[in-house]
Order: structure tokens, then sequence, then C-alpha cells
């Protein structure tokens, strides 16, 4: 039973080390993600699903004690999902996982198992929702992290460029959030969000399927645009 999830942005410029000194500029970002993983800890989970973009249409399933490393933006940091995997060989996480997992570091995640699931744009939304169903099916107290950004396509200099598009896009997503409508979440269409470069699309179809008839709330706590690039913050109880 799925019992909260949290809706968090993942750029690597959510890590101070990577954003060097323009770390301020998301720290409103940050401070959200912080309540939003407060929330799923205050629904005490049997176990915390991480669910996140994956280079491949997935899912992947990686294990518990996966590393992550920000070294390809130029710092030496590294994260570990759940736990230090003690030098042990393991598979290195996406990006956007990583950044999950230095978030679950960041609040010192200690209450429940997590396990990590990657799904990528190539995935189909029924893919998506059914790997929620699985995932809202399985024995006791299930929390979501659900980690995906919005169109990046919002200005002139964001990575996509501008797409007139893109701001509609967005609103739709975050009223579906703020309402907790699974329903307009599993509607969002794969290949516009693939057109405007939203990583979030399909780990949000996961979450749709996940929730589905179920009488949970939703809170959008922070939503912007920085750098061009739709960021939100949510959370469902």
């Amino acid at each position: 039973m799925l019992v909260a999830a949290a809706v968090c942005p993942c750029p690597p410029l959510l890590v101070p080390e990577v954003a060097a000194g323009a770390a301020p500029e998301l720290d409103a970002a940050r401070a959200a993600c912080t309540d939003a993983l407060g929330v799923l800890a205050a629904s005490r989970p049997d176990r915390l699903v991480v669910v996140g973009p994956a280079d491949s249409a997935g899912p992947e399933v990686y294990p518990r004690g996966a590393r992550g490393s920000f070294r390809g933006f130029g710092v030496d940091v590294e994260v570990y999902l759940g736990a230090d995997s003690g030098g042990a060989e393991v598979t290195e996480l996406p990006h956007g996982l990583a950044v999950g997992a230095w978030l679950l570091g960041r609040t010192g995640w200690a209450d429940a198992p997590v396990d990590v699931i990657g799904v990528g744009d190539g995935l189909s939304a029924e893919r998506c929702a059914a790997v929620g169903r699985d995932v809202a099916a399985q024995a006791g107290r299930t929390a979501l992290l659900v980690l995906g950004d919005a169109s990046a396509c919002r200005t002139l200099k964001a990575p996509g460029y501008l797409d007139e598009r893109a701001a509609p896009f967005d609103a739709e997503v975050g009223r579906a959030m703020e309402t907790a409508d699974p329903a307009a979440l599993a509607a969002l269409d794969p290949g516009l969000a693939r057109e405007l470069k939203a990583s979030g699309r399909a780990p949000w179809q996961v979450l749709a399927g996940a929730a589905g008839d179920s009488d949970l709330g939703g809170s959008l706590l922070y939503e912007d645009a920085p750098y061009g690039v739709g960021y939100l913050v949510a959370t469902w109880s």
C-alpha cells in the first residue's frame, strides 16, 4: 500500500559542490526537498522505493548500497543508496538517482530499507503504470521518492531552447502534483515530454500507477524554472 510520496527534481546542481558559486540559487529547492522527505519519514513506511530517470527504458532495478558519483561534473563526491557498499563492486547509479541518494544521505534517512528503480523516456505510460501498481501491491507500507525534472525549454538559454509548449506542460504537472491527480499524470504525452526534455515523465507515471485510486492529498512545496528548467517539489500523503 502506498502511504506517501515525495516528488523532487534531480539536477546535479542540487549538490552544492557541483553548483559551486551558484549553489545559493537552489537553496529554496533543497529546503523543500528536505521538507518533502520529512513527510515520507512521518508516514512510517516499511520500505522506501526511489524511482528516477534511467539511461535505458527500463525498468532497471539497482541493488541496495549502489554507488553514485559526481566526478563527471568535476567534483569528488560519492553517494550510496541506503548504505555504503564498503568498496564492493556495485552498479553505478545514473545521475538523477545519484541526486536521490544525495538527498537521502543529506537528511540522514534511516527510517526504512531503500529499493531503487530506474525508468527512462522509452518506457510507455502503460508500462510505467504497471511498475507503479507492482510497487504498491507489495506487502507493508510503501513510500515513494520520485525524482525527475519538468521541461528544459522554458527560456532562450534553457538546455532545450525556448519552446512555447513548455510552460503549459509544466503548469499541468504542477496542478496534478498539488491536487494529487494520478489520472492527469497518467495522461501526460510521452512524445511531448521527450521533445521538452522532461526527465520526470516516466517516474511521475510510475507514481500515478502506484497511487491508483488511493485517497492521498497533495501539496506543492516548490515550483520554479531556474536556468530555464522546470523544477518542482511536492508531497502526497
